[in-house]
């Protein structure tokens, strides 16, 4: 199966290249134009010359990380351009292709459902509100113009995505081995994660089962709050965390990025994995920080 990927260096994009190498997969990687043109967002002319290039599966996990910097005007401009820029130009590079992929898969985000203490959200739940509810949806639209090529499309809602090569919870880890690591808020609001292994596996079995399109949750069937994964955290690493941030001293610090990720509660199921009878491997949030932590010993 030949597979084209962008994003292809970050966290995700590395353990898939790994995983669907050892699936069989011969992937293609897309990457950003570095000659400075602007109307030109991909470096299509890097790809191999050849009349056919045929892709059966397209996968975009390209864009902005969110988590990098304060939310400034300019770098919400920057996260919302670069995905909406990239997919549009992306998709205008497959429009032109004799042969159409059958699958294209694009990384999207559970904050598309925004925030809510009591409300359980699945794949049906409603457009949330807020920068982040709204960067999803209009990076989902943007897909949206496939269906008219016959291309099959899935929304891949991540959750936090726990891995021992880095991401969120390695931010964590130094704050936390300082004494310096706490619940953040109330510590009541919901994190819907999923770990690395079962990312890259639910990829792998959505491209192998066709009927399977729109939006997909991808986080585990078992979510935690920010007390309970704070409190997981501090034993896996044998360091106590009894400070409590205050919820204010992180809406100083972070901004409108506090009220959307860090305080934001999303509780967040997986009913279309379940529905299609995916086995997840890794339900155990303990187990799944140890296999995290310990890889890096």
């Amino acid at each position: 199966m030949k597979t084209l990927m962008t994003g292809c260096s970050g966290l995700i994009g590395n353990a898939l290249i790994e995983h669907l190498f050892k699936m069989g997969h011969s992937i293609q990687c897309l990457k950003r134009n570095k000659e400075g043109e602007q109307n030109n967002f991909w470096a299509t002319h890097a790809l191999p010359a050849s009349t056919d290039h045929v892709f059966d599966t397209v996968i975009h996990l390209a864009g902005e990380n969110v988590a990098e910097g304060r939310w400034t005007t300019a770098r919400k401009e920057k996260i919302l351009k670069s995905r909406i820029e990239g997919t549009r130009q992306l998709i205008d590079y497959i429009s032109m292709l004799t042969n159409k992929p059958k699958t294209f898969l694009c990384a999207s985000a559970i904050g598309y459902y925004g925030h809510s203490m009591d409300e359980i959200f699945n794949e049906d739940s409603p457009l949330g509100q807020g920068f982040l509810a709204d960067v999803c949806y209009q990076w989902e639209k943007e897909v949206g113009r496939l269906s008219a090529m016959g291309i099959r499309t899935v929304n891949l809602r991540f959750g936090m995505v726990l891995s021992p090569k880095g991401g969120a919870l390695h931010k964590m880890v130094p704050s936390f081995k300082a004494k310096l690591g706490g619940i953040l808020g109330n510590g009541q609001q919901f994190i819907s994660w999923i770990s690395i292994r079962d990312l890259v596996a639910i990829v792998d079995f959505i491209v192998k089962h066709p009927h399977i399109k729109g939006p997909v949750n991808v986080v585990s069937p078992i979510p935690t709050n920010n007390k309970i994964f704070t409190e997981t955290l501090s034993r896996v690493l044998n360091c106590p965390a009894f400070l409590r941030i205050p919820a204010f001293v992180i809406k100083l610090v972070f901004g409108q990025m506090a009220d959307e990720m860090l305080l934001s509660s999303t509780r967040v199921t997986p009913k279309i994995l379940m529905e299609a009878d995916y086995n997840f491997q890794d339900q155990s949030l303990e187990s799944v920080l140890r296999y995290c932590l310990d890889a890096n010993k």
